[in-house]
C-alpha cells in the first residue's frame, strides 16, 4: 500500500496553486499535530496495521512542520503501520524552509530518504510571477543543505510555459539543474486552474502565455536534453537517473491502493474512493471521533477502466494491450481503429512489444487523445 500524508500549511498561497493549502497558523498546526496521530491510529486499527511500501509527505509545505509536530506524528506511523524496511519515504519542501541542516538531518533520522524541493525556476522574475516565497539563490542553498545533511535522493520540481519564457530560457533552467546532479526532476507545464489568481488574470485578459508552438519546443527539446544528460523520461512530467524513479508516484500510475491522511487527502482502497474534509478543524473533528474514512464511493467499472487507460498512457511504458483486453474483454486497437491509424500517421503513438505508448509529441496533446479514445 502507498501512504500519503497531506500537510496543508504554506507561508503564502502561490498564484497557480489549486491544492488544499492555507497560510501557516501555529494554532492550526497544533490542531493538526494533535489530530493526525488519531487518524493514523484509527486507520492502523481499521486496516490491521497494513504494510506500507512508500510514504509521501506532500502539501502544502511539509517542511514548515516544526520539530515538535514531527515528534508527535512520525512515531505514530511507525507504531501503527508495518513499514517496509526498504521504504521510499519522500518529504516535500520549499527552498526557503529547507535551509536548516539540522532539521534535514532530523528527517533522515526518522527514516525519510527522499527530498522533493519545489524550485519551480532558477529565474527570480519567474518566481516572483508565480508568487513563490523564495529566490533562486535560496534554491541553490537548499539543495546544498540537503546534500550536506546526507540526502542521496533529491528531486527538483520545475514549471515550464511561463509568461515571457522561451525555449532558450527554459533550457537554461534545465542546464542549471543538471549541473547540480539531482537524482530526479519533475517538469510540469503551467496549468491555469479554476479559482486561482492566475485564472483571474486569464479571465481579465492579462495572462500572456508562450505560443503553443513555443511550448511544444520547450517540452520536446527539454525532454530530449534531459535524456541526453542521463535522465530517463518514465512519465509525462518525470525524469530520473537510473534507479531513482519515484516508486510512490509510479504506484499511483499502476493503479495500486493508496491511503491518504490529513485535510483534503484522497484514498482509494479496494476500488472505493474517499476524500477527507478540506477544512483543518472539520477534518480534526472526524479524527477525534474515529469516524475516518466514512462515506467512500465505489468506483464504477467505467471509471476504473478510464483511470487505468489514462494513468497507463501517462507513462513511458504505456498501455499493456493484453491486460486491457483481460480486464474488459475488448480489443483496444479494434475499438479505436480509426483514431489509432490517425495517431500513428501523425507520430503521436507507437505500438510495440504489446504496448501502446504516446510519443513526446503525443504527451503534449495527451488530454485531447484521451478525450477521443473509446473504452
Amino acid at each position: 500500500m502507498l501512504l500519503y500524508i497531506h500537510v496543508p500549511f504554506c507561508r503564502s498561497k502561490c498564484r497557480y496553486c489549486a491544492f488544499v493549502s492555507r497560510p501557516l497558523d501555529m494554532a492550526e498546526v497544533e490542531v493538526y499535530a494533535t489530530s493526525l496521530p488519531l487518524e493514523i491510529r484509527a486507520f492502523g486499527k481499521k486496516l490491521g496495521r497494513p504494510k506500507v511500501e512508500t510514504i509521501y509527505f506532500g502539501g502544502g509545505t511539509p517542511s514548515l512542520l516544526p520539530p515538535w509536530a514531527l515528534s508527535r506524528i512520525i512515531p505514530e506511523l511507525v507504531k501503527h503501520f508495518d513499514i517496509h524496511p526498504a521504504v521510499e519515504w519522500t518529504f516535500e519542501a520549499n527552498p526557503d524552509s529547507a535551509l536548516d541542516v539540522d532539521y534535514l538531518r532530523a528527517l533522515i533520522g526518522y527514516g525519510v530518504n527522499r527530498l522533493s524541493l519545489g524550485v519551480q525556476s532558477f529565474a527570480d522574475a519567474d518566481l516572483q510571477f508565480l508568487g513563490r516565497p523564495h529566490k533562486a539563490k535560496a534554491a541553490m542553498a537548499a539543495f546544498g543543505a540537503a546534500r550536506q545533511a546526507g540526502f542521496a535522493n533529491i528531486s527538483l520540481d520545475f514549471i515550464w510555459g511561463l509568461p515571457g519564457q522561451r525555449e532558450a530560457t527554459w533550457l537554461e533552467n534545465l542546464k542549471t539543474a543538471v549541473r547540480l546532479r539531482p537524482e530526479h526532476l519533475s517538469c510540469y507545464g503551467l496549468t491555469v486552474e479554476p479559482e486561482t489568481p492566475l485564472a483571474a488574470l486569464a479571465a481579465a485578459g492579462e495572462l500572456e502565455l508562450p505560443l503553443e508552438i513555443e511550448q511544444g519546443r520547450m517540452y520536446v527539446h527539454g525532454a530530449e536534453y534531459l535524456e541526453e544528460q542521463g535522465y530517463l523520461q518514465y512519465e509525462i512530467s518525470s525524469f530520473a537517473r537510473m534507479g531513482f524513479q519515484s516508486r510512490h508516484n509510479s504506484g499511483y500510475w499502476e493503479g495500486r491502493d493508496y491511503l491518504g491522511l490529513g485535510p483534503g487527502a484522497v484514498s482509494t482502497l479496494g476500488g472505493v474512493r474517499h476524500e477527507n474534509p478540506r477544512d483543518v478543524r472539520e477534518w480534526a473533528a472526524l479524527a477525534k471521533t474515529g469516524r475516518c474514512g466514512i462515506g467512500g464511493v465505489a468506483l464504477t467499472r467505467e471509471e476504473r477502466v478510464r483511470e487505468f487507460v489514462m494513468l497507463a498512457l501517462r507513462t513511458a511504458k504505456g498501455l499493456r494491450l493484453s491486460l486491457y483486453r483481460r480486464l474488459t474483454g475488448i480489443d483496444f486497437l479494434k475499438e479505436n481503429e480509426g483514431l489509432i491509424t490517425a495517431l500513428r500517421q501523425n507520430e503521436l503513438i507507437r505500438i510495440s512489444a504489446g504496448h501502446l505508448r504516446l510519443t513526446k509529441n503525443g504527451f503534449l496533446v495527451s488530454n485531447l487523445i484521451l478525450e477521443r479514445l473509446r473504452y
